[in-house]
């Protein structure tokens, strides 16, 4: 089959000729019919530090999938031939406290599929029973393969609790394009976007927000403190990483608010901890893939019901053998969500 693999460290990968995986006894095999790319897998084409600690080639990469079962192991009790599936990337141990505890999501010995295993931007791809989940027919793959960064946007937005409030979002990449969408779809009053570039502010546009804020040309904390009387955001979405905007989106953030943080940073943050945190009596919330499976039965009635438009963020969609040109968008910014189709 043809795979997208990074053979070595270094920058890129490549289209390559590998062998169709085997199904192991708890497993089962997927034909890809979509799949979409991550920052993850950015950092891992680009060999950032974060690859370079996580990443051990060669690895076929990719994990946003959705695709058709083919083959099960002989455990398999879950899933038949012939199901449609995506796959929860975080795979849990099931044996430790946090998996015994219905907090599987942040299992002490994670592993992540397309980070610890081989991924999915191939012919086919092999997933443990218990990530895959069973897809409803009537989502179409190209939005199926995306429920797992909206996900991601659920996660973060419901730690907020939206609904008749404030919310700025810092970062319009796909997941905060996604989370623009989920915190009107959650019923928030004035959703606020801070992102430089206009493309994604465009696009921020087209999924709800009310106001898009450049935070390059614009001082951030004076546009929210206007358009919310003085008084500030009542919830700040974190989906960047970037230091200047972490701590931009604090001081926008009035007193008893909260802020749920999804964005990596690369490199160290330094906070003020005594004025922007704890004399404001903020609550800062760490956001780690999605709940198993809570989350999922959100995203699918999102799509489902039609309370979500997932149209504005899927910007592109390229046959598999043209990865290398959704790289290039992510590199310069200039897309939401990019499928990749075998």
């Amino acid at each position: 089959m043809k795979a997208v693999v990074k053979k070595e460290a270094g920058y890129g990968a490549e289209l390559s000729e590998v062998a169709i995986p085997e199904t192991g006894q708890d497993e089962v095999m997927i034909k890809v019919k979509s799949t979409s790319i991550c920052g993850t897998d950015f950092h891992i084409y680009s060999w950032d530090d974060w690859a370079k600690e996580n990443i051990v080639p060669p690895q076929i990469m990719g994990h946003e999938v959705a695709g058709e079962v083919v083959k099960i192991g002989a455990r398999v009790t879950s899933v038949q031939v012939g199901d449609f599936v995506s796959a929860e990337t975080h795979i849990p141990c099931g044996q430790c406290y946090q998996c015994q505890t219905g907090k599987q999501h942040i299992c002490n010995d994670l592993k992540i599929l397309g980070v610890h295993t081989d991924g999915v931007f191939a012919d086919y791809a092999v997933l443990k029973e218990v990530v895959a989940w069973k897809n409803d027919p009537a989502i179409p793959a190209t939005y199926a393969s995306v429920q797992e960064p909206l996900g991601n946007a659920i996660d973060t937005i419901l730690a907020g609790d939206v609904a008749g409030k404030n919310v700025l979002i810092v970062g319009a990449g796909p997941a905060g394009l996604l989370a623009t969408g989920v915190a009107r779809a959650f019923g928030a009053t004035k959703i606020i976007v801070s992102e430089p570039n206009q493309y994604r502010r465009n696009i921020a546009d087209a999924m709800g927000a009310d106001l898009m804020v450049n935070p390059l040309a614009e001082n951030l904390e004076e546009v929210v403190s206007d358009a919310t009387g003085g008084v500030g955001v009542d919830f700040v979405a974190e989906m960047s990483g970037h230091p200047l905007a972490l701590n931009q989106g604090l001081r926008s953030i009035t007193a008893g608010g909260q802020m749920a943080l999804l964005g990596l940073p690369t490199e160290k943050v330094l906070l003020d901890l005594s004025a922007d945190v704890i004399f404001k009596g903020i609550k800062l919330i760490g956001i780690t893939g999605r709940e198993m499976f809570k989350t999922w039965h959100l995203a699918a009635r999102l799509i489902k019901e039609k309370r979500l438009d997932l149209e504005p963020v899927i910007t592109h969609q390229f046959p598999l053998e043209q990865f290398a040109k959704g790289m290039e968008l992510m590199q310069n910014g200039n897309c939401g969500k990019i499928l990749l189709i075998p």
